[in-house]
């Protein structure tokens, strides 16, 4: 099959299309616009293979998506670009709406236009499948619900309204247009080559260069997080076996507070790391509270049974087994993330 990837060169985005080229036969057409969050070197593994393509387009343009279309010919739209961090949101909300819901629509109708093309049995193989957050929820107040498919939306931040508009757009084109659709909602995700913006690659490197490590409030919200390989590979199990119309919710079944997390990191550079950078003694010395931002969701948990129990998707990794490698991975690519680090972005996280 030829799978057309939108944000293939981002953290989720980039493990997926690794995983097809490295792991299956079928074919990708990557479409990213390369904002400051994609890498393209997050993919030099896949460049040389002739089953990978690379489009430079943004899902905003009609005449751009529209020409990939018309080019490549796909059997199945995986819609992953998007805004995603949401201290950008609330810091600046324009460009999620533009992306999230606007960028959406357009694929959205570039795929139906597209759709209502093909011959009968490219229909019955043409699937357009939308991954999505389990932020869209909102958070639980309790602490043993989980969000299940059937969790009503009540999204508290831009960047998760954005998203939840998206979702609720794809379904409409299912009911009113009868394009095939599926869509997943994940949990936090970790793993190589994450921008480091995000909390555990933004510990780790802080860490290793003796710079503070900001929790947010008390660092007692709670997240499930998500090998990223692992989510990469419940995606192919989605979009191949999936159910028309479906949801399905990934989980990593491993429900930690932010303050484990990062109090995990710096245990594990005390053993993989243990030349510490001048002026460190603990690398858990390095722990700053900051203020808390706007609307702080305290718990997702995500109720990954509806996957396990209809496609046979569980994670192969633990939080121990997926955070050590990830850690690794950090600590052995050091010139992956400095040339990251050596634009615009300088480890300094936004809302703090």
């Amino acid at each position: 099959m030829k799978i057309l990837i939108t944000g293939g060169a981002g953290f989720i985005g980039s493990a997926l299309v690794r995983h097809i080229i490295n792991n299956t036969a079928h074919s990708v057409i990557n479409l990213d616009c390369l904002t400051y969050a994609g890498n393209k070197e997050s993919l030099v593994s896949c460049e040389s293979s002739e089953r990978y393509l690379f489009e430079l387009a943004d899902i905003s343009s009609n005449k751009a998506v529209r020409d990939v279309f018309r080019r490549h010919c796909p059997d199945i739209v995986m819609h992953l670009a998007a805004e995603s961090h949401v201290d950008r949101s609330i810091d600046g909300p324009t460009e999620f709406m533009q992306t999230n819901i606007i960028g959406t629509f357009n694929l959205l109708e570039q795929s139906r236009e597209y759709f209502e093309g093909l011959t009968e049995s490219a229909k019955d193989r043409f699937r357009f499948h939308h991954v999505s957050t389990d932020e869209v929820y909102g958070d639980l107040e309790g602490t043993v619900d989980l969000f299940t498919e059937a969790t009503p939306y009540a999204p508290s931040s831009p960047y998760s309204a954005s998203k939840a508009a998206s979702d609720h757009l794809v379904r409409a084109w299912l009911r009113t247009y009868g394009l095939p659709v599926v869509i997943t909602n994940c949990s936090n995700n970790y793993g190589p080559y994450h921008f480091p913006e995000k909390l555990i690659p933004h510990v780790i490197l802080n860490a290793v260069n003796g710079k503070p490590l900001p929790i947010y409030g008390d660092g007692l919200q709670i997240r499930d997080w998500l090998y990223v390989e692992d989510h990469a590979k419940a995606l192919m199990k989605v979009v191949t076996e999936g159910g028309i119309g479906e949801t399905y919710n990934i989980g990593g079944h491993n429900e930690k507070t932010n303050l484990e997390v990062v109090e995990t990191i710096c245990d594990l550079l005390e053993e993989m790391a243990a030349d510490k950078p001048p002026g460190v003694t603990n690398y858990r010395d390095l722990i700053t509270f900051v203020k808390d931002r706007p609307g702080h969701d305290a718990r997702y948990a995500i109720d990954a049974s509806k996957i396990e129990r209809e496609l046979g998707w569980v994670p192969d990794e633990t939080f121990a087994t997926g955070l050590h490698k990830t850690v690794q991975w950090y600590l052995e690519h050091r010139e992956w993330w400095e040339r990251v680090l050596s634009g615009a972005y300088r480890l300094e996280r936004l809302g703090d």
